[in-house]
């Protein structure tokens, strides 16, 4: 299967095109952090309608983290991203991904089923990236363009990076309220069933010899 290229930002048709399962390469610019703590700053901003020092608006989240070193110069130079746990950000992401109108968002892990319902509202995917892929992630890094709240650590301030070839990375869950994860619990809790009831005949089995 070809990989689909998408350079970014997208718009909501553009996002409501794709399909789970489907794998992409990201060109362009996306807007990473790896923090709570930056996302809950966002999500603050948002309830006080503070305006975000990186626009963000119809744009791309990540939640990458990027290791990064300060020039001698005083810019920033990204060394390498790899992808975060997404599902530390569930309480957050529905409320940031409708005030921002976010088209794309990912990471690893997933996202759960409010996160997916405010992307349907959106016109948003979540892209899966390959946990612990960073030698193979990093090498689309191209520029930094913007850093936002530089009091944080590295890895947790907003960055903005120019990338070509970023992944691949699958649609985990599409704009339509497709889930991979959802379909992986739901077969996961099936299987479960029928292996508890193997085991209660087993032990019913050994109970009368």
């Amino acid at each position: 299967m070809t990989d689909i290229r998408l350079t970014m930002p997208i718009s909501a048709q553009q996002a409501r095109a794709l399909r789970v399962g489907d794998t992409v390469l990201v060109d362009g610019e996306i807007v990473v952090s790896a923090g709570l703590p930056t996302y809950q700053r966002i999500a603050q901003c948002l309830r006080d309608g503070q305006a975000l020092p990186i626009d963000l608006t119809d744009g791309v989240l990540l939640h990458l983290g990027s290791y990064s070193r300060e020039k001698a110069d005083g810019t920033l130079e990204v060394l390498y991203i790899n992808p975060t746990t997404s599902t530390r950000f569930n309480p957050l992401m529905p409320g940031i991904i409708r005030g921002l109108g976010l088209h794309v968002v990912g990471g690893k892990g997933g996202l759960d089923a409010e996160c997916a319902k405010a992307m349907q509202e959106t016109g948003c995917v979540y892209l899966s990236f390959l946990g612990g892929g960073s030698a193979m992630l990093s090498q689309a890094l191209r520029e930094v363009r913007q850093v936002a709240w530089p009091e944080l650590i590295t890895h947790y301030r907003l960055v903005k990076l120019q990338v070509e070839g970023l992944g691949p990375a699958t649609v985990a869950i599409d704009a339509h309220g497709n889930s991979l994860y959802a379909d992986l619990l739901a077969d996961s809790q099936q299987r479960m069933a029928g292996i508890l009831a193997e085991l209660a005949q087993d032990r019913e089995a050994g109970a009368q010899e």
